[in-house]
This record gives structure tokens, C-alpha cells and sequence, in this order.
């Protein structure tokens, strides 16, 4: 149970840089919904456009993150030669892509809608094909454990483009939405320098054998790549496209911004896979990886769930993200995109069966399954039901994806998840969310309270069930001196057949 001290360390690190980050980013939501109205589609325009950018910077890594972790711990391959044939390979596609947007400028941005403002696609061309770069020297630090660096960069990225914001949309009262794409230019370019010795000071070698074998790893992890974020990003594509109203820039605005309250489920799938993929690839042979892959997942299920009943349950106070009331009305899109985003994550804790036995096919076949019945749903409903269709595609397009891997796993590489603690869980969240459902008749602080009740009333269970105080770090030492004798025992000798519950005894341990 050592690598789940290893996740649970990484996970804080790269989990409070990720929620910090989040959280300051967010700052530019009320910043720019203040700023500019949802009848001006400012916002809809930034949804759109990160929409595209997100769905290039998979393309232009095409899966070489993961293939980079895969191949870097391989017995016969030199990790330096894999490193700098990855930053030669994505480098080289990223430097193209720029130069044919550039070359290309006038029917690209008239193609996405943005005829009137060519500048606005041309930086963030730029922008995205620098990101795409730096994509592998953030790897390199992961794999090297220097999650501090990584953290503090991230960080650093994210405090210097609110800073710039804050001085352009506020202190200069602002209102031209591209300069939140220029903006966005300079921090990646200063994120460049501040990473300069991730790609100097070594020998660059291109080993065009390894890369050939590194792309027949990677390409189905691209197409699984391109699935899943077009799960996350292809509504806000598609929106303009399908629906039929003129006000089509103020509703897209209006989802999207609601849609970033529910993102903090992205940040702790996030924060849980930069510090487990790692991990699992670099212990891939070791004994009892199949038990961490188990107990991993029961885990992040157990917390998922928490944070979903948090930001149910404080939604009221949450809203006033969005500066101006005209945002709300979309607010009722935040529990299915939550709901979607833990399925997501769900998915992605499954994704490891194919990876390690080096079928990553099957990753592609899922994801694009799952694509499939988002896209179909895009099309069949936005017309009639606008963005509350984006909302259900998302979450039935990843329901999809999660079953299909979840079967198909289990004939392949059969894992004992501890799926009557999971139903239990899952249960019990439901529960509490159709009863968060009905208190808001009671009025604004009666409906508080009994929500902080409901969530207290989870957190309960799962310290009775599944992380007793006395096991924590630092206070745990408090509840020690106070349990029974039994109790302590009954921890330290966990009884026959509940596999996974010497992860206690390690917790204590921890170096905090």
C-alpha cells in the first residue's frame, strides 16, 4: 500500500495547485461575466474558441504524454533518447500547424465565424502550438517527481494572466474580448522561458525506429485523446451550428459559464492523474498493484461524490461567481455536468487495463462510443432543447464510455473492485441530492443548514466506514489517545476478507 502514500502525496501537491489554480482562474469568470453581458456574447465567443483550442492541443500531442511515461520506463530504452525524440516529434508538428493557420488565416477564421476578427484565431494558433510544446517538458517533471516545479509553474501562469486581466477588463474597464486571447499569448511565451532548462543543457537525439514504435503506441491514444475532449468540448463547437435561435452567442455564454462551476470535478480527476499515472506505469511489475488499482478507485469515487454534494448543496452561494443575474438562469446544468465530469473520471481510472497490456485500441473504441452518442444527442436535441441537450450528450456520452471499458475490462484484466462499498456510496449521494433538491422551498439559510447537515451526514459515513480520524496525519494522533484499546486493534489487524484496509496503518507514517 506504499504507492497509495505515493498517489495521496503527489495528488495533494499537484491537487492544491490544480484547486488554487482553479480557483484563481475562476476570478476571470466574474471578471469577464461582469464585464460583459450575456446579451453581448463576449463570453460565448471565449467558450467557443477555448472549445477549438482545446480539441488542437490534444491533436498536436497526439498521445505522446502517455507514450512518453510508457516508454521512458521500458527495460530496453534509454528514458534521455525517449525524451528528446518526443520533444523533437511534437515540437515539429506544433511548429506546422502555426505556420499553415498563419498561411491559411483568412478562410480559417471565416470557416469558425470569426471572419470580422482573423487576430483573434491567429494568436490563438500560436498560443495552442506553444502549449502543445511545453505539454512534454510538464511531463518530464512529472516522471521526475519534481511536482513542486510543476506546481509552482502552473501557478505562476495562472496568477500573471489574472494579474494582466484584472488590469485590462477592471482597472482599465475594458471590453474587447481578444484581449483575453492576447493575454493568454504572453503568460504561455513567459511559461516558455520559466521552462527553458527542461529542454536545454542535453544532447537532442532523434531515434526515428523509437518514434515509429512510440506512434503505433500513441495513435490509438490520440483518437482516444480527440473522443474524450470532444466529450468535453464538442457542444460548445456544435452549438452554433445546430441551434436556431439569434441568440445563439448569449446562450452558448450562459452555458459555458455555468458549466466552470462544475469544473471542479475536472480539477481533481486532473490533480488524480498526474500523480497516478506515473505511478502506475513506473510499478507496473510489482506485487499488489492490483489491489491499489482497486482501492484507487473506490477512493476517488468516495471524494468525487463529496465534492459533488458540496457544490450541490452551496450552489445558492456559488451563482454569485456569475456577477450578473442574467448568467443564472443555466445554473440548473451544474449537477449533470458534475455527475458527467465523475464518470469521466471513473473512465479514466478504468483506462489503465488496456494501457498496461499495450492495447490502447480499445481506449479508442470506447472513447469514440461514447463521442458517438454525445454528437448524436448535439444534433438531435440542441435544436429544440439548446444547451441543456450539451449538458445530457456530455453526461450520456461518458456513461456510455465508462460501461463499455468497465465490461470489457473485466474479461481482459479482471480487477475486484469493491463495488457493494461503491453502491453504498453512490446511493447515499443520490439520496442526499434529490433531498438537496426539495429544501430550496424552504428559503435561503433553512435550505443551507439542512444541506450542511446532509453533507456532514456523507463525510459521517465515510470516516465510520472508510477513514477514521485516528488514522489521519497529525490529528490523528489526537483521536488515538482517546480510542479504545479494540478499536486501535481492530486497525492495525483488519479482519479476514476486507482486502485493502492496511492502507491505514501506512497513513499514520506519512512525513507531514
Amino acid at each position: 500500500m506504499g504507492k497509495l502514500q505515493a498517489i495521496a502525496k503527489d495528488t495533494a501537491i499537484y491537487g492544491l495547485s490544480s484547486i488554487i489554480g482553479r480557483f484563481l482562474n475562476y476570478l476571470l469568470m466574474p471578471l469577464y461575466t461582469a464585464q460583459l453581458s450575456a446579451a453581448s456574447g463576449g463570453y460565448g465567443v471565449i467558450t467557443n474558441m477555448y472549445a477549438y483550442v482545446a480539441l488542437i492541443l490534444v491533436i498536436l500531442t497526439f498521445g505522446m504524454e502517455t507514450t512518453y511515461f510508457r516508454f521512458t520506463n521500458k527495460t530496453h530504452t534509454d528514458s534521455q533518447t525517449v525524451y528528446s525524440t518526443t520533444l523533437i516529434a511534437v515540437g515539429t508538428v506544433s511548429a506546422l500547424f502555426a505556420a499553415l493557420v498563419i498561411l491559411f488565416i483568412s478562410p480559417i477564421s471565416s470557416v469558425m465565424g470569426y471572419g470580422d476578427h482573423p487576430q483573434w484565431v491567429l494568436v490563438m494558433a500560436v498560443t495552442v502550438a506553444i502549449d502543445a510544446f511545453l505539454c512534454i517538458p510538464f511531463a518530464h517533471l512529472r516522471q521526475q517527481k519534481k511536482a513542486i516545479k510543476f506546481a509552482a509553474l502552473k501557478l505562476l501562469n495562472i496568477v500573471v494572466s489574472i494579474l494582466l486581466n484584472v488590469v485590462y477588463f477592471a482597472w482599465m474597464d475594458g471590453k474587447d474580448v481578444g484581449y483575453a486571447f492576447y493575454i493568454n499569448l504572453v503568460c504561455t511565451v513567459m511559461l516558455a522561458l520559466c521552462l527553458i532548462t527542461e529542454y536545454t543543457g542535453f544532447r537532442w537525439r532523434f531515434d526515428a525506429r523509437l518514434m515509429r514504435t512510440m506512434l503505433s503506441y500513441s495513435w490509438p491514444i490520440l483518437v482516444l485523446g480527440i473522443a474524450g475532449i470532444l466529450n468535453q468540448t464538442a457542444d460548445k463547437m456544435l452549438f452554433p451550428y445546430f441551434y436556431e435561435g439569434s441568440d445563439m452567442l448569449e446562450q452558448l455564454g450562459i452555458y459555458g459559464a455555468c458549466s466552470k462551476i462544475a469544473m471542479i470535478m475536472a480539477m481533481i480527476t486532473q490533480a488524480f492523474r498526474f500523480a497516478y499515472e506515473p505511478i502506475v506505469f513506473a510499478g507496473v511489475k510489482d506485487k499488489g498493484q492490483h489491489e491499489m488499482y482497486e482501492q484507487a478507485m473506490k477512493y476517488f469515487i468516495i471524494f468525487t461524490l463529496l465534492a459533488f454534494l458540496m457544490v450541490v448543496g452551496y450552489l445558492d452561494i456559488l451563482k454569485y461567481i456569475l456577477r450578473r443575474p442574467e448568467y443564472w438562469v443555466g445554473l440548473k446544468v451544474v449537477p449533470i455536468v458534475m455527475a458527467a465530469e465523475i464518470m469521466m473520471g471513473v473512465y479514466f481510472n478504468l483506462s489503465f487495463w488496456y494501457k498496461l497490456i499495450d492495447k490502447t485500441i480499445w481506449g479508442a473504441w470506447f472513447s469514440g462510443l461514447g463521442c458517438a452518442v454525445l454528437l448524436a444527442v448535439n444534433i438531435l436535441f440542441v435544436p429544440k432543447y439548446g444547451y441543456m441537450a450539451c449538458a445530457w450528450g456530455g453526461f450520456a456520452g461518458y456513461g456510455v464510455a465508462m460501461v463499455a471499458s468497465y465490461g470489457v475490462g473485466q474479461k481482459y484484466y479482471p480487477l475486484a473492485y469493491p463495488l457493494k462499498d461503491i453502491g453504498l456510496y453512490l446511493l447515499l449521494a443520490v439520496g442526499a441530492y434529490v433531498a438537496m433538491h426539495y429544501t430550496h422551498a424552504l428559503g435561503l439559510w433553512p435550505s443551507l443548514a439542512v444541506n450542511t447537515l446532509l453533507i456532514l451526514l456523507f463525510l459521517a459515513v465515510i470516516i465510520r466506514r472508510d477513514l477514521p480520524l485516528s488514522s489521519l496525519p497529525v490529528i490523528g494522533k489526537k483521536f488515538k489517545k482517546i480510542s479504545p484499546q479494540t478499536n486501535e486493534a481492530s486497525l492495525d489487524s483488519p479482519p479476514p476478507g476486507r482486502r485493502g484496509q492496511g492502507w491505514r496503518r501506512q497513513i499514520r507514517s506519512w512525513p507531514i
